[in-house]
């Protein structure tokens, strides 16, 4: 059961590595990088929208074995319903699945945004320049509140595993 046990902590941080690592690459490096070149708005944003998909192909995998990883993980520590109610454990544990539930909403909103469609309206050059600053800023904003949510996260799985 120990080896067991090892291999999904292992897939668990891995895929945690996958998609905060990816996330803070991304919003840290990615996006400063392309405000200092001399693209134009168009060029920045349909290339960070194909650097987002090429990620999500590996991030929304991530994502998904982090929350099927962490419930059993959860499983097993939470022998009773009890504990959760009555617990630090079950309280950074509720604090942690809410902010999943807000990653998640952050992050099905940020690919409603970013569609595929409006990735080939901007690509051809059929969104104003007004709108595409608009876009930019939606983009900035959610990409900060992914980084800022998933790292906070993190921090509730820390205290998870110390058990504070």
């Amino acid at each position: 059961m120990a080896i067991e046990q090892t291999i999904i902590t292992w897939i668990h941080l891995l895929s945690a590595s996958i998609w905060v690592g990816g996330s803070i690459f991304l919003g840290a490096v990615l996006a400063p990088l392309l405000k200092k070149m001399s693209l134009s708005i168009n060029e920045r944003l349909a290339l960070m929208i194909k650097t987002g998909r090429r990620f999500n192909k590996i991030a929304l995998p991530s994502l998904i074995i982090l929350i099927a990883t962490g419930i059993y993980n959860s499983h097993l520590v939470l022998q009773s319903p009890e504990i959760l109610f009555s617990s630090s454990y079950g309280a950074y544990l509720i604090t942690k699945i809410l902010l999943v539930i807000a990653l998640i909403i952050t992050f099905a909103v940020h690919i409603k945004i970013f569609s595929k469609d409006v990735e080939e309206k901007i690509i051809a050059k059929q969104i104003p320049d007004n709108e595409l600053q608009k876009l930019n800023k939606k983009g900035m904003i959610l990409g900060e509140t992914t980084v800022i949510i998933s790292v906070t996260i993190l921090f509730f799985a820390a205290l998870l595993n110390t058990g504070i």
